[in-house]
């Protein structure tokens, strides 16, 4: 008895964060947190001369919490980072609704040698 009780709570536990699954295809050395980044949305270009590096879907697990569209960003910045992209495009979203309490993403990753402040992007906001 008290087996499935710890098992259903380790299941609670883990099943509150949004699925992320990521597929690399070019994996360089990770970026540091001083270096430039930049959040494209669905309306913004992707650079000429980007080169992709991966990407992900992030979808609700069924418990999820913490996964606003921005929030949602701040992961897929994270996974940018540790695999070498300093741009995340977000190539479709969904918004939370009667059935999922999540935004839902489909995320490209980018790496681009150039100026990333003059391209224009999303700015996150905190919440």
């Amino acid at each position: 008895m008290k087996l499935i009780i710890y098992s259903l709570i380790i299941f609670s536990l883990f099943s509150c964060a949004a699925s992320i699954k990521s597929n690399f295809t070019d994996i360089r050395s990770s970026i540091s947190k001083n270096d430039g980044f930049a959040f494209l949305s669905e309306k913004h270009e992707v650079p000429f001369g980007a080169t992709k590096v991966g990407s992900s879907k992030i979808k609700d697990s069924g418990f999820s919490t913490d996964c606003s569209y921005n929030s949602n960003l701040e992961k897929a910045r994270k996974i940018a980072r540790d695999n070498g992209a300093n741009i995340v495009k977000v190539v479709k979203s969904k918004g939370a609704d009667l059935w999922s309490t999540c935004t839902r993403m489909e995320i490209e990753y980018y790496y681009y040698d150039g100026d990333l402040k003059s391209i224009p992007q999303y700015t996150l906001t905190l919440e």
